[in-house]
């Protein structure tokens, strides 16, 4: 097991909220998780994957039919759920990180009405001056 693979114990809690093969368990379900951690842990390209977690391009199949199919999101709130009915869930710890921006709309390729555009910015310019002022919105 190298450092940062899944322990006994999480593999316990993690394992039956895993999605079955079309034909059974798929093999080596706790190497390939593994490997998906690892890649994000780490951050290096799939390529990069080393051996121990098998091929590359397996786990990053698996990853993205999971990621499509909402896996890793049911994965998530039950991890969760399982920590606070364990009374181990710190939910004081979770933050929006506030350096985040987001595109204007036309870097996306949005079209809007420009009715619609024109009540939007009102709304944005209306709320930044309540802002400026001290002032809640509503």
């Amino acid at each position: 097991m190298a450092r940062g693979d899944l322990t006994d114990d999480e593999w316990a809690v993690i394992e039956p909220l895993l999605p079955l093969g079309e034909r059974g368990p798929i093999p080596d379900l706790r190497r390939l998780v593994n490997g998906v951690m690892w890649r994000f842990r780490t951050g290096s390209p799939w390529r990069d994957m080393p051996q121990q977690y098998g091929s590359w391009s397996t786990v990053y199949g698996r990853f993205h039919l999971w990621a499509g199919a909402g896996v890793f999101q049911a994965l998530m709130e039950a991890v969760i759920a399982e920590a606070a009915a364990r009374g181990q869930a710190e939910l004081g710890l979770v933050s929006v990180d506030p350096t985040s921006a987001r595109a204007h709309h036309h870097a996306a390729g949005m079209m809007l009405d420009p009715e619609l555009l024109e009540t939007l910015e009102n709304a944005v310019a209306e709320e930044k001056g309540l802002l400026q002022r001290g002032k809640t919105p509503r």
